[in-house]
């Protein structure tokens, strides 16, 4: 990506974008990353958010079954609501960086 009207050969011109990456540093902090969204951190943060978003599906589907048996314990529902709060908060911060990364491709094309 480069600036407008920017010299595509000018190293000075790429434009770098700032990524809200899919885990969480020390003390929970976020992590960011800041490129051009082509590199090696950015391949294996899209990896991460993809199995992100294929547990959490999966698990959505094993907490319907367990929410449908009367037989499901205290203990168990517990466990499922802490794993289900881990998943929704893997998958708000997905949609967070996502989202972010919309708004700043539509701000770059002028959109």
């Amino acid at each position: 990506m480069t600036g407008a009207g920017a010299d595509a050969g000018d190293p000075a011109a790429t434009v770098r974008s700032v990524r809200l990456l899919p885990w969480t540093g020390e003390e929970g902090r976020p992590c960011y990353l800041v490129g051009d969204g082509t590199g090696p951190l950015t391949r294996i943060a899209d990896r991460v958010e993809s199995v992100q978003l294929d547990m959490s599906a999966e698990l959505l589907g094993h907490a319907a079954e367990l929410l449908a048996d009367r037989r499901a314990t205290a203990d168990q529902l517990r466990y499922l609501a802490a794993r289900l709060t881990e998943a929704l908060t893997d998958v708000h911060r997905v949609a967070e960086s996502r989202g972010a990364r919309i708004r700043a491709s539509v701000t770059d094309t002028g959109d």
